[in-house]
């Protein structure tokens, strides 16, 4: 595992477009099909970081407090499956249901999103507007494996906050930190 900080997506920037298939449908989605009404919540995953182990039921929570307001969530996995096979499709899926996710978690076999949305590492999120221009991205909260905060969200939570109450979302964000995406 090489500790990596995400890269932060200029603020104002488009969210490039999509079609990846779904692990759990099997059906492929476009970021137009997937997007919400208010505004769209996308995370670079995987299955085997303990960055991501570490904020995946958090991630679920959330999914399920916003995606009712407005807030459509997708997940996807950008790594090398064939040199981290738990990164396969069938184990996103697995993981999928068993943390409850309740959105969409696309895999990403080419890694060409990844590179358009400049992801580094996972987690990595990133939130985006009605017109799906970058308003947030960064980090969860201040929790990681070991430091003994606790996993709360507040960060994304208070941009997702802002964005359903039209309120200005700081531009001081700080950067995510997990694995590196396994690149090929």
């Amino acid at each position: 595992m090489a500790l990596t900080l995400s890269n932060m997506m200029t603020l104002g920037q488009k969210a490039p477009d999509f079609e990846l298939p779904d692990v759990l449908s099997g059906t492929k989605k476009t970021l137009d099909s997937i997007r919400g009404t208010k505004g769209t919540m996308i995370t670079f995953i995987c299955n085997h970081c303990p960055y991501v182990v570490h904020v995946q039921d958090e991630i679920a929570r959330m999914a399920h407090d916003y995606q009712s307001k407005g807030i459509a969530f997708l997940a996807i996995s950008s790594n090398d499956a064939e040199n981290y096979p738990t990164d396969s499709p069938e184990h996103l899926a697995n993981q999928a249901k068993q943390v409850g996710f309740a959105f969409p978690y696309l895999y990403d076999e080419s890694q060409d999103v990844a590179k358009a949305y400049m992801a580094a590492c996972t987690p990595d999120f990133y939130l985006f507007d009605s017109d799906n221009a970058c308003v947030y991205r960064g980090r969860m909260d201040d929790s990681t494996p070991g430091n003994g905060n606790p996993v709360t969200g507040k960060d994304l939570r208070s941009a997702m906050d802002g964005l359903l109450n039209n309120v200005d979302i700081p531009s001081e964000q700080f950067p995510s930190m997990g694995c590196n995406i396994k690149w090929k």
